[in-house]
């Protein structure tokens, strides 16, 4: 069975929780050939991989968001035909999609992208959809931002996709998009497995962003929406990580019969029999923070919570352990943050292999303002050691349990509230019977429904039911 894995944004460019699990799934499956679909934002990015990829890669392709239209010659303004145009029409006026005219017209013809949207056509629906929706706005400033929204979904559409049993999603939006236009164009089957709620998500950057302002973020968010029910409505199977995740996707219209919850799992045997606290430790509380240093991990809340525990309890060390050039100027942010309040006992490391690091730890600790099911946290219980994480995605579910009575694994805080997450730094440096107890409560958890043999064993039932359903040979 051939397997396209479709990814955005993540692997094999970039370390961290999503592409760890891509990379994991991958190897579980050797004798499956994968290929390869990214989709990343320029052509700068090209093959620059982080991850050396398995040997049942066969290939890679790239899609580029934000690329020149290499298919712009002649000076004639494409213009679409009747069914073309009601087409458009129905995506740009957020009406019921006529998604399959819209593969064949970017799949079969060569379409300029760059005549198509400064036509005639374009302008006209634009202008309908302004006078239906936004003419408060100034329309010159409204168009150019519509062309903007719809390149980077045009040039999704434009994409060339390999021919593949089963496309597998690792999100809904731009992959959901070409996992749906991969099923429809070789007939195969679509699995799409959501870490986050992609729509969820996009809405919560978009109303943070500085870059796009008031009702234009309306016209984003609207623009992932459709994207993401696409996926769910071609979709056969959509799994999700945990049970509030799967409830969302169906409160967002995913079909409640196609969901499933598949749990996140880590190798517990790699994370035994690890290096403990070593001569630098002596006389220091070692506070862990396992993260890709970036505004979606906050890690500037993190630095002056730790600030303000630090001057109650002087024996904290704060082990930030993670890329810094994924977001090099937010990174410099922190390291100029850590500078100004005078902390020394902070340490960036940079990419680390987490067994070297990991058993030094008292406590691990994650900050996020969005997650999902955060392996950082069963990499923590794994090890035996408890964790401090935000109320965000599944990390109420891991440190409570939501299925077993083995007792808190750690401390959960609100996102940004700096005192709780001082207060927590200090109530685990105090109490080593409850930090003991709290690791062995999550040591527990993992073991019992978060291992990486049971996470194989539910993708291997998924995979062969697929193959099954196509009447091909299924083969570990």
């Amino acid at each position: 069975m051939r397997v396209c894995i479709i990814v955005e944004g993540c692997y094999p460019y970039v370390a961290g929780g999503v592409s760890s699990w891509v990379h994991g799934l991958i190897q579980s499956f050797p004798k499956v050939e994968f290929i390869l679909q990214t989709i990343i934002s320029t052509r700068e990015q090209s093959a620059k991989f982080i991850y050396q990829l398995p040997e049942n890669v066969t290939e890679v392709h790239e899609l580029y968001l934000q690329d020149v239209d290499w298919n712009n010659k002649g000076r004639r303004k494409h213009r679409l035909n009747k069914k073309e145009y009601g087409a458009m029409r129905s995506l740009i006026l957020n009406q019921r999609v006529d998604w399959e005219t819209l593969f064949e017209l970017f799949q079969k013809k060569a379409v300029s992208l760059d005549k198509l949207l400064m036509g005639e056509d374009f302008l006209k629906i634009v202008r309908e959809y302004y006078d239906l929706c936004y003419s408060q706005l100034v329309f010159s400033d409204f168009l150019w931002t519509m062309r903007s929204v719809y390149l980077p979904l045009l040039f999704t559409l434009k994409m060339k996709l390999p021919k593949a049993d089963l496309y597998h999603c690792v999100a809904t939006g731009y992959a959901g998009v070409l996992g749906s236009m991969g099923k429809s164009i070789y007939g195969g089957r679509l699995l799409i497995s959501e870490h986050g709620i992609y729509t969820r998500e996009r809405e919560e950057e978009l109303l943070r962003a500085e870059w796009v302002k008031g009702a234009y973020k309306n016209i984003w968010i609207e623009q992932f929406r459709k994207m993401s029910n696409l996926g769910y409505e071609r979709g056969d199977l959509i799994t999700s990580l945990y049970e509030h995740a799967r409830e969302l996707q169906i409160e967002l219209g995913c079909p409640a019969e196609k969901t499933m919850v598949t749990p996140n799992g880590v190798s517990v045997d790699h994370l035994q029999d690890i290096p403990g606290k070593q001569k630098e430790d002596q006389g220091k509380f070692n506070i862990g923070a396992i993260l890709r240093v970036t505004p979606i991990k906050d890690v500037k809340t993190m630095i002056q919570a730790f600030s303000f525990a630090k001057e109650r309890e002087p024996r904290l060390k704060l082990w930030i352990m993670g890329p810094c050039d994924e977001d090099e100027e937010y990174a410099r942010e922190c390291y100029e943050q850590v500078e100004a309040l005078g902390l020394t006992d902070v340490v960036f490391t940079g990419r680390i292999n987490i067994r070297d690091y990991l058993g030094r730890m008292d406590v691990t600790i994650l900050t996020s303002i969005s997650e999902g099911q955060p392996l950082t946290i069963l990499e923590s219980y794994a090890a035996h050691v408890p964790v401090i994480a935000t109320d965000v995605g599944n990390c109420s579910g891991l440190i409570f349990g939501e299925n077993d009575d083995f007792g808190a694994g750690g401390i959960l805080t609100h996102i940004m509230n700096v005192e709780e997450i001082a207060q927590a730094m200090v109530d685990m440096a105090r109490n080593e019977p409850m930090r003991i107890q709290m690791g062995e409560s999550g040591y527990k958890r993992v073991m019992a429904g978060y291992r990486i043999e049971h996470m194989r064993a539910t993708y291997q039932k998924i995979y062969r039911d697929f193959a099954d359903s196509l009447g091909l040979e299924w083969e570990m």
